[in-house]
């Protein structure tokens, strides 16, 4: 997203432009190119790893990498489905260098370690302060002890090390939205860009942003990753409504830091955003907003306001459901502004009503307004 930012790429653009020996065997031959965002977005259709690594624990070089291209069949087409891949961000993090023309272990550091100054992180290091990882719990109770591993080629898709207090860094970064500093890694723009789900699984309950998974639970969404690689797993999951985020870094192949996450978030974090949340100024209700309520009529049909619960809300009167009307919260000067769950309407336009000789005569929503229908 930064080289985005410098003009240096676009998310569309085939892979091809940049890697002219990306090939693979395709499910079609007359299938979309592979682009940018399709890596980014685990929307490729690409198999999920290069190799058997996992197994072997020996990771491709990038040479390597290119040359075992042409032999990896891509299950999907681009954009058919979400499917997680590993062999996608390789490809992702060799574009990168192609490029920048720098490795990526430089590239990270001087573009996103030194600004946050995440000075505990590093790129495929046998750091002497690096947590021993253990393998899964086996029937006797033992554990064995997992050698430290070089992703060498595939560093992009996994192999960096960092601490809590590196990546609570990289989490508040994630919030910065809106104003200017040296220490911002992307624009406004681009950050929403990678938050916004691109591709949806198809349970349709998770998605996939640029770099970030996206979830909605609970009412809330969620942004984040979790990762595994031989001795270590972790999940790093963020609220951005609220600005809270949980790092769970775990040196076991058998934790569960998703869940863990997802219950510190459910708890501690809950505490946390309910008490940083700075007071909204609220407009109490004036009983002379009561005017406002009665059947208004336009050429596509009548709408209701209604007083509920010391609300103006605004409705089909013909409708079967008092669920989730919208409501009219006030602005003050006996203006107000949309709201509503859903965004097929005018939501967050500004509502106003015209009065003649002390009656209420119009409602107007936007750019449109509707006639009051005498009682």
């Amino acid at each position: 997203m930064q080289l985005r930012e410098q003009n240096k790429l676009r998310l569309d653009d085939p892979v091809t432009d940049y890697l002219p020996w990306f090939e693979f065997e395709a499910v079609a031959e007359d299938g979309a190119p592979i682009t940018i965002e399709h890596l980014l977005t685990h929307s490729s259709g690409l198999p999920r790893e290069a190799g058997s690594h996992w197994t072997d624990l020996d990771f491709p070089t990038a040479s390597e990498v290119r040359e075992l291209m042409a032999e990896r069949r891509a299950p999907f087409a681009p954009e058919v489905r979400w499917k997680y891949s590993n062999l996608a961000y390789t490809i992702a993090g060799l574009l990168i260098e192609e490029v920048s023309g720098m490795s990526w272990a430089d590239y990270l550091q001087e573009n996103i370690f030194d600004p946050l100054e995440m000075d505990a992180s590093s790129v495929d290091m046998d750091d002497p302060k690096l947590a021993v990882g253990y393998g899964i719990r086996m029937p006797d109770g033992s554990r064995s002890i997992m050698p430290f591993v070089d992703a060498r080629g595939m560093a992009a898709a996994t192999g960096l090390t960092s601490n809590v207090e590196d990546m609570a860094k990289f989490v508040s970064a994630q919030f910065r939205i809106g104003g200017r500093g040296d220490d911002r890694l992307l624009s406004t723009a681009s950050l929403r860009e990678m938050h916004r789900v691109r591709m949806l699984e198809t349970t349709w309950t998770n998605g996939q942003g640029i770099g970030f998974s996206v979830q909605r639970r609970n009412g809330k969404l969620y942004v984040g990753h979790g990762g595994g690689y031989p001795g270590y797993t972790t999940s790093t999951s963020i609220q951005l409504d609220s600005k809270v985020g949980v790092v769970v870094l775990t040196n076991t192949n058998d934790s569960n830091p998703g869940q863990i996450a997802r219950e510190l978030l459910d708890t501690v974090g809950e505490a946390v955003a309910t008490a940083t949340e700075p007071e909204k100024e609220t407009i109490e209700w004036n009983p002379a907003w009561e005017r406002f309520a009665g059947r208004y009529r336009g050429r596509n049909g009548d709408t209701q306001v209604l007083v509920m619960n010391e609300k103006l809300v605004r409705m089909n009167p013909w409708s079967s459901s008092l669920n989730d009307p919208q409501e009219l919260a006030p602005l003050g000067d006996d203006m107000f502004r949309m709201e509503a769950p859903t965004g097929g309407g005018p939501v967050g336009e500004i509502v106003r009503f015209i009065e003649e000789d002390g009656q209420v005569v119009r409602m107007i929503t936007g750019d449109s307004y509707v006639t009051r229908v005498p009682d």
